[in-house]
């Protein structure tokens, strides 16, 4: 449930500061009181508390992503770029023979099945667009800000999650990991094993955009305990799940997704001017429409996406602004897991990791480490292991907000708590005050964290979302991040560990760059060409045909990370 705008607290110096006396007292680190003395909704309980109530500073032009002019502007010349090109395909299609067509649709891995020849009568339907400027994907884009992808109050949210349940579709296309995987270079291939992401670009009439990431497990279905974290599937209510706690937890910096049944014949197969894409779609024994990704090991009929018969649901996660008009850059994590069967990275081995983080630019200054504490609980609470680079705005810098995105790798294991995830908070023993008293509250039976989060998933039309064990292990787990906390505040002090928010930077990228950065990305390539040079050793010795795709797989994604850090250093530089 969606909570009414609330009159918040009188402002004090652009940031109110109710009066929580009774939320920052050391007691409420055990997480323990009473039943409350009456019912209904905790979730609106939960949303009119002070905490969620607290103004953010005023917002300058310099602080909002885009401006309307800016987004106008873009919005027109898209849709007059889809009607031309949109028209140019048409004609196209229509000079061609009847063969040509046949060998166009026939293409690739379609020969494979007697369906070919029925898809290649298939024709592609035709959509006008329309030019909407009040479009609730519009609006979201504009509410873009330094602090949050949208305000707490902002009815536009609300509206963007119905619209994207109904929206019409009239085009899919692959993402923009999946076309990489036609690129010269194997550098680009491994980084998001598109295969296991099996994700589709959809647009909608009025050119919203959504990532749709099909349904691949049930949900009682567990990850193998044999399974590595990056060759996990992608779970589509995962990606619903995450939405809602990033809400709840008053981040607000996962995109609006909801759950939608798409038909992938009609919104897919018959939209799509990607002729690859046309060629992964084949019909089951079972009389199921399939379609499967075309990636470097899970191009296979076994690992396709089945409809019933061609109704298949996932999440559609709403995209954020094209990166003509808002760039974003991304960084790999200072707790990036080393992506090998054998390898560790330093922060796994060296308890006093953080204290040689906390010295190199970006994270001797300002938010940015107080940010990453903040994903790696979030990570922790969903159980995400796969958290290898964090994006972030441009415009905004050093005192923009992280994005936690592609969360489709949580809740595989409601038994399995992976406190390693947790090593940003335990290891620099730092916690943002409005984090930590926003976690308190939520491990009180009034406001109990997986009550809210059930009524909260309640509002999907795919629900339920989670089943029952995977709500109640959020609430074990938000228990052991208090405790990590307890333990900090008891060595440290409160003062050294509870910090304030809107940490102003006092550390320009100029400054830090003298020998600091330069010696970062030495130590960064050194690293990584270490891995490389055990992954080919261990190749080697291996010696075998079966091991051949994981030596490349493992190679290919240091290469590109390889690739990513010396990008991200340079942009810092």
């Amino acid at each position: 449930m969606w909570r009414q705008q609330t009159h918040p607290p009188p402002s004090q110096g652009g940031l109110a500061t109710p009066q929580l006396s009774n939320w920052t007292s050391a007691p409420l680190l055990d997480g323990t009181t009473s039943e409350p003395a009456y019912g209904g909704s905790k979730l609106v309980r939960l949303f009119s508390h002070p905490l969620y109530n607290i103004q953010t500073p005023a917002l300058g032009p310099e602080e909002r992503l885009l401006q309307v002019e800016q987004l106008i502007d873009y919005y027109r010349r898209k849709v007059s770029h889809w009607e031309s090109q949109d028209n140019s395909f048409q004609k196209k299609i229509g000079l061609q023979s009847g063969m040509q067509r046949k060998q166009h649709l026939q293409a690739g891995h379609m020969k494979l099945y007697s369906e070919a020849a029925a898809l290649a009568n298939i024709t592609v339907t035709k959509h006008e667009v329309t030019y909407d400027p009040d479009a609730s994907w519009l609006k979201f884009h504009l509410g873009i800000n330094r602090y949050a992808l949208y305000s707490r109050d902002d009815p536009t949210v609300l509206q963007l999650i119905k619209d994207m349940q109904s929206m019409t579709v009239i085009s899919a296309d692959y993402t923009q990991d999946e076309k990489a995987l036609k690129g010269a270079c194997d550098c680009t291939q491994v980084v998001k094993p598109s295969g296991h992401h099996l994700k589709l670009a959809l647009k909608m009439r009025n050119l919203a955009k959504a990532m749709f990431k099909p349904m691949r497990q049930q949900r009682d279905e567990e990850t193998p305990e044999d399974v590595f974290y990056f060759v996990d599937l992608q779970r589509h209510n995962a990606e619903i799940a995450a939405f809602h706690l990033d809400r709840i937890l008053d981040f607000r910096r996962v995109p609006p997704v909801v759950g939608r049944l798409v038909n992938i014949t009609s919104e897919v197969l018959k939209v799509t001017q990607n002729e690859d894409l046309r060629a992964v779609f084949f019909t089951s024994p079972a009389n199921n429409t399939c379609f499967f990704a075309k990636c470097l090991y899970m191009c296979k009929t076994e690992y396709a996406a089945c409809g019933s018969p061609d109704l298949l649901e996932g999440s559609l996660s709403a995209y954020l602004p094209g990166l003509s008009i808002a760039p974003r850059i991304s960084i790999p994590s200072p707790w990036m897991r080393s992506y090998t069967f054998t390898g560790r990275e330093e922060w796994e081995v060296n308890p006093f990791y953080c204290d040689t983080i906390k010295q190199q630019y970006p994270y001797n200054s300002g938010n940015r480490l107080l940010n990453i504490i903040d994903m790696s609980i979030f990570d922790f609470l969903i159980g995400n292991m796969d958290r290898h680079h964090y994006e972030i705005f441009t415009k905004f810098g050093d005192e923009g907000f992280l994005l936690h995105l592609d969360n489709a790798r949580g809740f595989g294991k409601h038994a399995k708590d992976e406190l390693s995830i947790l090593s940003p908070l335990s290891q620099c023993c730092m916690i943002k005050q409005s984090t930590l008293l926003r976690l308190q509250l939520l491990a009180q039976s009034e406001f109990r964290l997986s009550d809210v989060m059930r009524e909260s998933l309640q509002e999907d039309s795919l629900r339920p979302i989670l089943t029952e064990p995977h709500l109640l292990a959020l609430d074990r787990r938000l228990q052991k991040v208090l405790r990590v906390v307890h333990r900090c505040v008891r060595r440290l002090g409160k003062d050294e560990v509870i910090t304030k928010d809107f940490v102003k930077s006092t550390v320009t990228p100029k400054a830090a760059t003298d020998g600091t950065m330069q010696r970062l990305v030495i130590l960064r390539l050194i690293r990584v060409f270490k891995q490389l040079h055990n992954v080919t050793v261990s190749s080697a010795r291996q010696g075998h045909r079966n091991s051949k795709p994981k030596a490349i797989s493992k190679y290919t994604f240091h290469c590109t990370t390889l690739i990513t850090l010396t990008q991200a250093d340079l942009f810092l530089v």
